[in-house]
């Protein structure tokens, strides 16, 4: 089957050339197409570890471990929140690829860095990924949901045994792109809600944060239905 899936990767390169979504050069390895970048990119783009607040996930600038808010004392509704990349520099372009131009083979690359993540951290092992539930009218509006095909690549990866539970929905609210952090939070408010029984140990899973609003509310539903331990996990820290 391997050898099968190889071919047709070869064969759909050499017909329709994919190039890298971050230089733009055109992908020639079986790797480099069903990731979406080339080896150098790939290596430029590594995950640093150490380089984000071991609470709420923000970058630090001149902190160490913890960022300034989280010493003082702010409060999150998970244990802890993962992410994967800062949303500066290449990154910014590296998400725009994947999520307003529909690069999906991006997919298998942030797939590959969450199941690192996930070997390196024994606590969330056990964790069955929440998705963050679109806004309604999302998957209408734009035809797919990255954090939802993010979801069936870490599935068919095959290196971990991925645990689901897709119990949050989410009602119509207000677009949360002009909002403020506290006018997220009063929009958000009793628009997430648990569909069906949390699981003790959850991983919420998102995209990209900005505020964290909606974070911290799909995760506050989470507890509220009896999760035990509630992590967080983004792609992107804006």
């Amino acid at each position: 089957m391997n050898i099968l899936l190889n071919l047709l990767f070869l064969a759909r390169g050499f017909l329709f050339p994919q190039k890298c979504a971050l230089c733009g050069c055109s992908l020639t390895y079986t790797e480099e197409i069903r990731l979406g970048l080339c080896e150098k990119c790939r290596s430029a783009v590594s995950r640093e570890k150490g380089q984000e607040c071991n609470l709420c996930g923000k970058p630090l600038i001149s902190e160490k471990e913890l960022c300034l808010s989280c010493r003082n004392g702010g409060a999150h509704s998970y244990e802890r929140m993962f992410v994967l990349f800062p949303y500066t520099g290449i990154y910014r372009k590296l998400l725009k690829a994947y999520k307003f131009t529909g690069n999906l083979s991006l997919a298998n690359f942030f797939a590959e860095k969450i199941i690192e993540l996930i070997q390196d951290n024994s606590e969330l092992k056990d964790a069955y990924f929440v998705p963050v539930p679109p806004r309604p009218g999302k998957i209408k509006d734009t035809g797919w949901d990255q954090v939802e095909e993010l979801i069936k690549r870490l599935k068919k990866s095959g290196r971990e045994k991925i645990k689901v539970c897709g119990c949050l929905q989410r009602k119509i609210s207000k677009v949360q792109k002009h909002l403020s952090r506290a006018e997220r939070m009063e929009n958000l408010k009793g628009r997430i809600m648990l569909k069906r029984d949390a699981p003790k140990v959850a991983l919420v899973i998102d995209d990209v944060i900005t505020t964290g609003s909606t974070m911290e509310v799909s995760c506050q539903a989470l507890k509220d239905g009896g999760a035990e331990k509630v992590y967080g996990l983004c792609l992107f820290y804006d």
